[in-house]
């Protein structure tokens, strides 16, 4: 199964899950659409990976993105949360792991690494270790970039689609 990403710019190939979605997306809009949700849910022998992609190269719409803004942070926090809702209905109850793939300008490893200690700040990590011993909403919380998803989950790649791609930058919007 290969999934794509809104845009149709990005998509990742599934074929070696257990199984595989993102039909909650349409879901959320059709039925909940005060619900945010990820992008890809993938279900691997152990896991469940929670997936959000963002590449704001392809979004004209977000040329001064800037992930480290609270609003975009408590906004990839919530994807999770909301997402946990369709995964329940489903019965899917394996280790949750939240993967944010995210590009943008002049991003790097030190970047990536502040934003995701921001994001997990706001994540329930503490949550269930205050509550309970046995039961985790969440097993793990990683940011990447295209590159460091595909050397991290080698089975299930993120590739350019053929679609022209319009690539957009805060260098561009400057001219």
């Amino acid at each position: 199964m290969i999934l794509t990403e809104e845009n149709k710019y990005y998509e990742i190939n599934c074929e070696n899950a257990v199984w595989a979605s993102d039909e909650h997306h349409t879901l959320y809009q059709k039925n909940a659409n005060v619900l945010k949700d990820v992008d890809w849910l993938i279900e691997t022998t152990d896991s469940i990976l929670i997936v959000e992609y963002k590449n704001v190269k392809v979004y004209r719409h977000e040329e001064s993105f800037n992930p480290l803004k609270d609003k975009y942070v408590d906004g990839v926090a919530k994807k999770f949360y909301d997402s946990l809702h369709y995964l329940t209905l489903l019965g899917k109850h394996k280790k949750n792991k939240y993967i944010y793939i995210v590009e943008y300008d002049n991003d790097d490893g030190v970047s990536r690494r502040l934003l995701r200690n921001r994001i997990k700040k706001k994540l329930p990590f503490k949550l269930q270790e205050t509550v309970s011993d046995t039961i985790k909403l969440i097993e793990s919380f990683q940011v990447f970039t295209i590159d460091e998803w595909n050397e991290n989950y080698p089975d299930f790649p993120v590739r350019r689609t053929n679609k022209p791609l319009k690539v957009y930058s805060s260098e561009r919007s400057k001219k």
